[in-house]
């Protein structure tokens, strides 16, 4: 088998042939040749204003509500830094993203883990453990297409999540970079969009949509908490990648993020079901759930079974 022939399970990314190049390159020239004193400089810790106020418009807030990162990684780095002191107890999914798990223990977080089945959050573990006396902080939470498990969170539960974030005084982190990637079923709305107390703060990237080397993310809360992570994002690095940004911003604007997540859907929509089809004929004792989105599925092998004869 050639290098050429190999699929890596080691990311969750678009491959190669999925991502729009020429539709970046065209994007990258009308950057340039439109704004070209903007995206050469140093910007503000905010982002790119045009592209800042294209998610402003997307998610429904006042631009103030916005700032744009250097990828997803460092919008969870910036409100963790924000909000967690040590000893504080914060909630996640179980399993969840790894670098999740080490940057909040990193932080001297106690990470307190709930249980996902098909429909994601198992609200009623998480009421008990609320009841046992835990006052978290914050409960961090992937609710498309969840990674590494591949659930999302049902209607339902996120109303039951903000209804708890209510009653025990917890931010929710709505990190969502897989929701625009739905291949199958309906549209849940956004905990961010059902927010009515400021309790949610919503992270997402670019990077599942059109590619990981743009290296942009955002963060999307309360006006307070974005003035104040700006404020520390300016002694960090000035600014962020205004070209990178800018880039991002074109592509935006001329409706290829739209045909690329066309792309990205129906590829990923294949493979999901080739994937699910070869674990049903050749590891027949395999407990799975196909995901209707996103980039991951989770499997639990039979008991016995070796993961190195597997691989």
């Amino acid at each position: 088998m050639t290098a050429e022939q190999l699929i890596s399970f080691a990311r969750g990314a678009p491959s190669l042939d999925i991502v729009d190049v020429a539709g970046l390159k065209a994007a990258a020239a009308r950057a340039f040749d439109s704004d070209p004193a903007g995206i050469t400089a140093y910007g503000t810790s905010v982002g790119y204003p045009p592209l800042r106020a294209w998610i402003a418009n997307k998610h429904g807030v006042d631009i103030d509500q916005v700032l744009v990162t250097n990828g997803s990684l460092q919008a969870d780095a910036f409100l963790f830094e924000h909000l967690v002191r040590p000893g504080d107890a914060v909630l996640v999914e179980r399993p969840t993203y790894d670098r999740t798990l080490l940057n909040l223990r990193g932080a001297g977080a106690k990470v307190h883990q709930v249980a996902l089945d098909e429909h994601g959050l198992d609200i009623e573990e998480l009421r008990t453990l609320l009841a046992s006396g835990v006052r978290p902080t914050m409960a961090h939470i992937i609710p498309n297409f969840q990674n590494p498990a591949g659930v999302t969170l049902s209607a339902e539960r996120r109303t039951a999540l903000l209804e708890l974030a209510a009653e025990y005084d917890f931010v929710i982190f709505e990190d969502d970079p897989y929701a625009d990637i739905r291949f199958r079923g309906e549209r849940l709305p956004s905990m961010l969009s059902m927010d009515t107390a400021g309790r949610v703060v919503h992270a997402s990237s670019f990077t599942k949509t059109v590619c990981p080397g743009v290296r942009v993310g955002y963060l999307v809360g309360p006006k307070p908490i974005i003035s104040q992570i700006a404020k520390k994002a300016t002694n960090l690095y000035i600014s962020p990648g205004m070209v990178s940004e800018a880039i991002v911003y074109q592509f935006c604007v001329s409706g290829d993020i739209d045909r690329s997540i066309e792309t990205v859907c129906r590829a990923l929509g294949e493979r999901a079901t080739a994937l699910g089809a070869a674990l049903r004929t050749h590891i027949p004792g395999a407990r799975f759930t196909e995901p209707d989105g996103g980039y991951f599925l989770w499997v639990e092998l039979p008991d016995g079974t070796s993961a190195a004869a597997v691989a």
